[in-house]
This record gives structure tokens, sequence and C-alpha cells, in this order.
């Protein structure tokens, strides 16, 4: 079978037989997501949770390009350092969603120069291809079983067309900056309905990672900057506030159904209903994992800084929630209080059973808190 070559540009169409389910669909999650949105900005946890679940996503992210490390083997990093690839690469993950998110809210939308400097900080001392870190391929790539093009099941846009199909990406993402509508004379119009940059914020979500996956403008790394896109054009588009909407846990799921729906969107037979409803079907299961897990997690400090007696003890407590493994110096550093003073405190959760305590160090001893790293894990 011959590999499927290239995209066509933006917007999309579907038939109009399709669309119906999916705008159910889409309403379904968007109401999910309101709820998310409007419990964190109110919840006890709402801050101390996003350092934890950002770092849950970039484990799930790079796990689907095929890193083995695990959520719990990046809590034990904490305070340590490693040489291991697999932990820069979460670790790298991390910087450039953390380094993207400040740019959204400081009013810097997603753009071309943005996607070269995530590039930049994805593949500092990463494995695979380094070369070329923060800039476009200069030459041909493919998506296959193994190096040879022949037996390759995609083959990317030339390099010289990066640059036209990412400012076509980024005109459908963010609108033109004149007001222009994107053309869409590579549409069939009869019968359909067209996706377009006015489209909802979740649609484009959806449509925008498969085309930039599509696109590949980088050598390596365009699996996981495509997904911390995800994350940063909900917030740029007011979908949720905080950066904690990531579905990368159930694409790793179904990785095989993953790859298998973007590469349906290429080519001259382009088909994008299924790959759209996957991901709204993804983004609708991480939307009530996510609900449920904030509402779990409230309950759990809620219950647990009744035991508290202290201010103090309360606010290390709650600051556990992001630091699942932290010791006196972290708290003292982050509470502005002694070191002597975070200990006792650390000391008082562990008597109550709120933290758990590594009897086995004697310097920089670690304290843990086990019920959000299993909620995380559940």
């Amino acid at each position: 079978m011959s590999p499927i070559r290239g995209i066509k540009k933006l917007p999309i169409s579907i038939p109009v037989t399709d669309a119906t389910k999916l705008l159910i669909l889409l309403n379904e999650v968007s109401n999910k997501l309101g709820r998310l949105d409007e419990r964190f900005k109110y919840s006890l946890l709402g801050t101390e949770l996003i350092n934890t679940l950002s770092l849950n996503e970039s484990v799930q992210s790079t796990r689907i390009e095929g890193t083995q490390v695990t959520f719990i083997e990046m809590v034990e990093q904490a305070h340590k350092k490693s040489t291991a690839p697999k932990i820069h690469e979460v670790d790298n993950y991390r910087k450039a969603l953390n380094y993207g998110y400040e740019q959204i809210r400081n009013g810097y939308p997603i753009s071309t120069r943005l996607i070269l400097e995530l590039h930049e900080i994805l593949m500092e001392n990463s494995r695979g291809t380094t070369e070329g870190s923060g800039e476009f391929r200069r030459i041909q790539n493919f998506i296959g079983p193994n190096n040879k093009i022949e037996d390759a099941s995609y083959i990317p846009i030339e390099a010289n067309e990066i640059p036209d199909y990412l400012n076509n990406w980024e005109n459908f993402i963010n609108k033109h900056p004149y007001g222009q509508k994107l053309s869409t004379d590579h549409l069939e119009k009869e019968n359909t309905f067209i996706i377009d940059e006015n489209s909802p914020a979740l649609l484009k979500v959806a449509i925008m990672h498969a085309q930039f996956e599509s696109i590949h403008p980088f050598l390596d790394g365009n699996g996981r900057l495509g997904r911390i896109l995800i994350a940063l054009y909900t917030v740029q588009s007011d979908l949720i506030a905080s950066p904690i909407f990531f579905v990368s846990e159930e694409l790793e799921k179904q990785r095989f159904k993953y790859y298998h729906f973007l590469n349906s969107t290429r080519g001259n037979n382009a088909s994008w209903t299924q790959w759209i409803e996957f991901f709204l079907e993804a983004s609708n299961r991480m939307a009530d994992k996510l609900n449920l897990l904030l509402e779990t997690a409230e309950k759990i400090a809620f219950d647990g800084l009744k035991k508290c007696e202290k201010e103090v003890q309360k606010n290390v407590y709650l600051l556990s929630f992001r630091y699942p493994k932290t010791n006196a110096i972290e708290m003292a550093q982050a509470l502005n209080i002694s070191p002597s003073t975070a200990r006792q405190a650390l000391n008082f959760l562990v008597e109550n059973q709120l933290l758990y305590k590594d009897d086995q160090s004697k310097r920089n001893v670690a304290y843990y808190n086990y019920d959000i790293t299993q909620l995380i894990q559940s």
C-alpha cells in the first residue's frame, strides 16, 4: 500500500449527517469543562494541584512516545539529580508546558515563534534527534515502522511548505489579524458542515492538534509539542482558566486508535469525523476524571485540615498536594518559615497520618502525601 502524502489546508468540512452527533457530544464535554473550571477557581486546592496534574500530563504524554517512566518515579526524583534521558524528557515537557502557560497568561497567543521556543525547551538534553532543536526541519521526514520511506504510513508536506501551512494553521487558531476569512475553495460544499476559525474552541482544539501533527514541522518532538499545544489552547480560548485540562492520559490508553484516526485526517481523501469523535470522547472521559479527582482531593484535604491545630500545619499540609514528596527545606522556602518550624509541622502531620515519613533517611528527610499520588494514579 502506498503511503498517504501531505494534507489539505484548514478549514475542514464533515458530512452534515455526522455534524449533529458531534455537536451533541461537544455540548456534553463543554458543560463538564465549565463545571470543572468553576470548581477549580474556588477550590481549596486549585493552585496546589496544577503542579501535580502537569507532572502527570508530562509523564503520560512522553509515554505515548515510548518513554518508560511512571508518575511515582518522577515524584521520587524530587530533590535528586538524574542524568537518565527519560527523566530529562519528562522534566523538559513540564518546563515547556509551564513556559507556554506563562506566555499565554501574559497575553501572547500560540504562534510560530512560541512553537520554536517550546521545541527548544522540549529537546534540551533529550533522546532522539536534537539536531535542529528550535528549528523547523529542512529535509523530508516520514512516519513509519522503519527507516525506509517506501514503508512509511505517512509522508508529510515538504520542508519548504512548512511556513505556509503553519501560517494557515495559526490563522485558523487565532483568526486572521485583519479579519480575512480563510479560504474554503478546497472544500466540498454540498451536504457538508464546515468547521472554520469561528467554530467552537473544543472543535478547533481537535483539528489544530491533528493538523500540527500532520505538518510534522520538526525532525523530532512533534507529538509531545502537539499535546502541549492542546493544553495551551484550552487556556488561550478560555475553555478553562488554568492549565489543568490534559488529555494525554486518555490518548495513551488508546494510542493505536490515536495514531490510526490521526492518519485518517491526511491526504487528498481525508476523513475528519472519526478523529474529532475520538478526541471529544477522550476529552469527555478526562473531564469526568478531573471533576471526580478534584472533588475527592478536596474531601481528603478538608478532612485533613480538621486534624491540624496550627495555621502553619494547615499551610504545610495543603502545600503537600503540590509537592507529593517534600522535605523541611522545600517547605521552609515555599512558606517563608524556618526549616525547624517546617520540620515540626511535617512531623505533626506524620503523627496524625496525613503524611508519611521516610525513616531511612538521616538528612533532608522525605515526607510523602500518598493520598494525592494514589488519587492521581487511580
